[in-house]
């Protein structure tokens, strides 16, 4: 539709106005008075045992390898897991705050404790059989040779 020259943007009355339904037209200011909302039944919270924290990873590579780096500190070597199974590398543990006793009240709770576990597809083929893994300052450093993949080769047409 063309507009001519006078016509302006719709108005706040007439913006409203195209909003509003039939019954909204026949309201009355008692009708404005909304009832507050019913609280919401509880949801029952998850456990805290039955998600276990999630390992954040930087995965990245070079000429060579496939590397695989995550920041575990605080675990011991003992308490890591890491497998590979046709490209899918788990890497799961326990991080145990080494301290058993029984807190009365907390008052801040930031750091996770407990059971955590990451698995990832790795991005490209790599040779799983000569995997390396070193766990220093913290930080667990999974290396993977990369398969070397041929180059196609060119078929000249006769």
């Amino acid at each position: 539709m063309a507009r001519k020259k006078d016509d302006d943007l719709l108005i706040e009355d007439e913006l409203a106005a195209a909003f509003l339904n039939d019954d909204d037209l026949t309201q009355t200011p008692q009708d404005d008075y909304v009832q507050p909302a019913a609280q919401p039944a509880p949801l029952d919270e998850p456990e805290e045992d039955d998600f276990p924290g999630q390992l954040a990873v930087d995965v990245y590579e070079t000429n060579d390898e496939l590397v695989i780096k995550a920041r575990t500190a605080g675990v011991n070597k003992d308490d890591l897991d890491v497998s590979i199974s046709e490209g899918i590398l788990t890497i799961s543990g326990t991080l145990s705050s080494g301290d058993e006793s029984e807190a009365n009240n907390w008052h801040i709770q930031e750091c996770y404790w407990g059971e955590f576990s990451r698995t990832l597809a790795l991005p490209l083929a790599v040779k799983e059989d000569e995997a390396k893994a070193a766990l220093k300052d913290g930080v667990l450093t999974i290396s993977f040779p990369k398969v070397v993949q041929e180059q196609a080769k060119k078929i000249q047409i006769m």
